[in-house]
């Protein structure tokens, strides 16, 4: 009995119940409703047994006994509560154990049912417990992953005072770290990481890879006194199965930026025997486009910003760049990250695309709408001053054939800050790049650029895997920099052609 309880728990007494009582076995409530229950597997069944349980159950709490029995012409119905705390003091809103066995009753089956209410109300509370356990995890988890949603779409002030309830506060500036965990062990490592910087940081369950943790760390915790190890690498070392990208100190209100550099670093980590990268220092394109470029974004996503909604339950300006910044990130993978139906993602879609005039099929207003959603998110004062330049066209059209605002993005991407930018993207490829070239201008897609290539998909799949090693990006998982390296290409090629 008491191996049942501690191996299988309520299910498994109440199975082993009914084969010794060669009937039916089962927990009812007060009014006669069955929660659990188990029938012998072999022989007749017992005949309407919900209602000779709820007559029993019904009678035991009005008389408020101990025991009960219900008679029929074939079976008895042996009943017994399962909440007495003391002799004769019960609780009338606990579960009652019920027996309905043969007639005659077996010798000693009263006595095996006293015995076991114990331990039976014992697993039940425990099960209970477990429950209620799960869901406060749960709600926590979910509260984190909201917090983190906003930090990545830009409301920090939201973001703050939803987890001025959770422990600890969100720390500023910080480093994002992703840490890729091996099967269900990701409990297990969140466990790890919160010991190992003394749970300060904000650890939360990647809602889009089931294999990944997402911790926002306090800047300064990867930069410990001399002779301490990081956090992050204290994680690497001490979990021989786990991977480990690292973004650079960034302000909070960066968050969505952070966490793309520690995506790109996973990348990188996959590849190194240490299990463990940190972001290389590279500026992001959005600080690098200028006034001119905060103007191109603004114009360029006016539609979306002024969208007012027909119906009341259709999205609204919000949801909708909500739904873009997670789509270009995520890719089809946005459904779990937004909790949307892939139905609603794509009506979604439609709509951002008739409303900015763009083909989202196309990975270059892909990568348009991409910058233009990060310079929004950039403050004006911390990109690269516009230097004056002569010669530079007013007017443009992107390269998917799609009318833009004056100026442009064609003309933001000869600018001499960004050209300098896209130089330090493709240098680590300098020269080398026609696996790049090809699979940029395949759309990203892996078929065709093996296809243009004439080499197989696992050939061109292995090549793309070194180029994100050299490149220190990742490009087969979304957050993918393809978007970047679209724009960089371009860059260099608009300024060839000049």
């Amino acid at each position: 009995m008491h191996r049942l309880t501690r191996t299988g728990g309520t299910a498994e007494l109440l199975r082993w119940l009914a084969g010794r009582a060669e009937g039916w076995a089962g927990l009812v409530g007060p009014d006669g409703t069955v929660l659990h229950a188990a029938a012998r597997t072999a022989g007749a069944m017992v005949p309407d047994v919900a209602g000779l349980v709820a007559e029993g159950a019904s009678a035991l709490t009005e008389r408020g006994v101990q025991a009960y029995s219900v008679d029929t012409g074939a079976y008895t119905a042996l009943l017994f509560p399962l909440g007495v705390s003391s002799p004769g003091v019960g609780d009338p809103g606990a579960p009652v154990l019920a027996v309905v066995t043969p007639r005659p009753v077996a010798a000693g089956l009263a006595t095996l049912l006293a015995d076991v209410v114990l331990p039976l109300s014992l697993c039940l509370q425990a099960e209970t417990l477990e429950r209620k356990r799960r869901r406060v995890d749960l709600a926590e988890s979910r509260g984190r992953e909201a917090v983190l949603h906003l930090l990545m779409t830009g409301q920090l002030s939201i973001a703050q005072q939803v987890a001025g309830a959770l422990r600890p506060r969100l720390p500023d500036p910080v480093r994002v770290c992703v840490v890729e965990c091996s099967g269900g062990g990701r409990d297990e490592v969140a466990r790890v990481c919160a010991d190992a910087d003394g749970g300060r940081s904000w650890i939360v369950r990647c809602p889009v890879y089931a294999r990944h943790l997402i911790l926002v760390m306090p800047a300064e915790a990867a930069a410990p006194e001399p002779g301490a190890v990081p956090p992050d690498e204290t994680v690497a070392a001490r979990v021989g199965d786990c991977v480990v990208g690292v973004s650079e100190p960034v302000p909070l209100a960066d968050t969505a930026t952070g966490y793309r550099q520690a995506f790109h670093a996973l990348a990188v980590a996959r590849e190194l025997p240490t299990r463990h990268a940190r972001f290389g220092v590279s500026p992001d394109s959005a600080l690098v486009v200028g006034p001119a470029g905060h103007r191109w974004a603004d114009e360029l996503l006016h539609p979306l910003l002024t969208h007012v909604p027909r119906r009341a339950q259709d999205p609204g300006s919000q949801e909708l760049l909500a739904t873009a910044a997670s789509w270009l990130a995520f890719s089809s993978h946005a459904t779990e990250h937004l909790k949307v139906h892939r139905n609603t993602l794509a009506a979604r879609l439609r709509l951002i695309g008739e409303l900015l005039g763009l083909d989202l099929h196309r990975l270059a207003d892909q990568a348009a709408l991409d910058l233009a959603l990060r310079v929004r998110s950039t403050p004006a004062p911390a990109c690269t001053p516009e230097p004056a330049q002569s010669g530079s066209p007013a007017s443009g059209t992107s390269a998917s054939g799609t009318s833009e605002p004056a100026g442009g993005l064609d003309a933001i991407l000869v600018r001499p800050a960004v050209r300098d930018w896209a130089d330090q993207q493709l240098a680590p490829v300098l020269g080398a790049e026609e696996t790049l070239r090809t699979w940029v201008r395949c759309e990203g897609r892996i078929g065709p650029a093996a296809a243009e290539l004439g080499i197989s998909v696992p050939g061109t799949r292995k090549r793309l895997t070194r180029l994100e090693t050299v490149l220190q990006r990742s490009l087969l998982r979304p957050p993918s920099a393809r978007y970047d390296l679209w724009l960089a290409l371009r860059s260099r090629d608009l300024t060839a052609a000049a």
